[in-house]
């Protein structure tokens, strides 16, 4: 990624898919269209987000753009389904596309997933694909399975091919832990790596062997689920989600504290997210969940907001934050 750049702040389209809730197109549209009056120029999708929904939604909103950035991701083909005939939840999803999710991450299926997604799109190329949900927190004892399509199927070849011919500008992986990400970049090449909750004001380990590997390998970062699924936004009082499911009440007590701090410098709490994770010296991009117009406002503000720093002084005193943790304005 030597030759181009990432925004610092990107679009996730998962809930243009449904997720957890449905919108209606009206709505998405107008999401998708204030995001880019608002000056948002990555976004990042997938198949599995609303069975295709997402994709739909958002080449209908980007179609004719030549100033964006998209990304989209491989794994899963989806296969037409006739038994799908309402919204009801599936797989946190609530969409009527009538199609079935299925994992397949050898050679032919990984440029079979670009070319659907180039035509639920509507558009004539993505910017980068991300090998989605490989590793055992997906799998479980099917991950071996998995992992052999993608290395010894030929997956990482077709990448690496779709990257060589230039029909993308680059690849990575798309996951939400950090283990599959050491062990794959053993064995391939990877451009960029979206890291899903894994480094938040919640969670640090990536700070041990995950970025020390990605800074040898010059790999770029992204941090997708910098409010671990919502907690880090709707704080401690709200029924919050913490990586895609209720919060448990640890985390519940450690938002609290984190609440705490927040309280005596007038910070919001997920504009301290935002800015924690793009401290980073290896991150790119944080790209948090949008699902309606308000917050696309909501999200920009945030971002700007200024923290002060006696702020992060505070938190790292409380031991909120690893003290090898990367803070806003110190040098790295």
């Amino acid at each position: 990624m030597s030759d181009w750049t990432l925004p610092e702040l990107g679009f996730g389209a998962a809930a243009m898919g449904n997720l957890y809730a449905a919108i209606d197109d009206t709505r998405a549209a107008a999401t998708l269209d204030a995001a880019l009056v608002a000056g948002f120029r990555y976004f990042d999708t997938a198949p599995h987000y609303g069975r295709g929904l997402s994709e739909r939604r958002l080449g209908d909103a980007l179609r004719g753009r030549g100033d964006v950035i998209v990304s989209t991701k491989v794994g899963r083909l989806m296969d037409p389904d006739a038994r799908i005939t309402d919204d009801r939840e599936r797989d946190g999803f609530h969409t009527a596309m009538p199609f079935r999710a299925r994992y397949d991450y050898t050679h032919d299926a990984i440029l079979r997933s670009h070319e659907h997604s180039l035509q639920r799109l509507g558009l004539a190329r993505v910017d980068l694909l991300f090998v989605h949900d490989i590793g055992r927190a997906t799998h479980g004892e099917a991950d071996a399975t998995y992992r052999e399509q993608l290395i010894q199927g030929g997956g990482l070849k077709a990448l690496e091919r779709l990257r060589d011919e230039g029909a993308i500008r680059g690849f990575g992986l798309g996951v939400n832990e950090v283990a599959v990400c050491l062990d794959l970049m053993a064995v391939a090449r990877f451009d960029v790596v979206l890291l899903a909750g894994r480094y938040t004001l919640l969670e640090q380990e990536a700070l041990d062997a995950f970025f020390p590997a990605c800074a040898a390998a010059d790999t770029a970062v992204i941090v997708g689920g910098p409010y671990n699924s919502g907690i880090l936004a709707t704080g401690s009082a709200a029924a919050g989600h913490y990586n895609y499911a209720p919060a448990p009440e640890a985390v519940r007590g450690k938002v609290r504290a984190l609440e705490a701090v927040t309280a005596r410098h007038g910070v919001s709490l997920p504009a301290a997210a935002l800015a924690f994770v793009l401290a980073h010296p290896q991150v790119a991009s944080v790209i948090p969940g949008i699902a309606d117009p308000q917050q696309v406002s909501d999200t920009m503000r945030l971002y700007a907001e200024p923290i002060p720093p006696a702020f992060w002084a505070d938190l790292r005193a409380a031991g909120l934050v690893r003290p090898d943790a990367p803070l806003p304005g110190e040098d790295v």
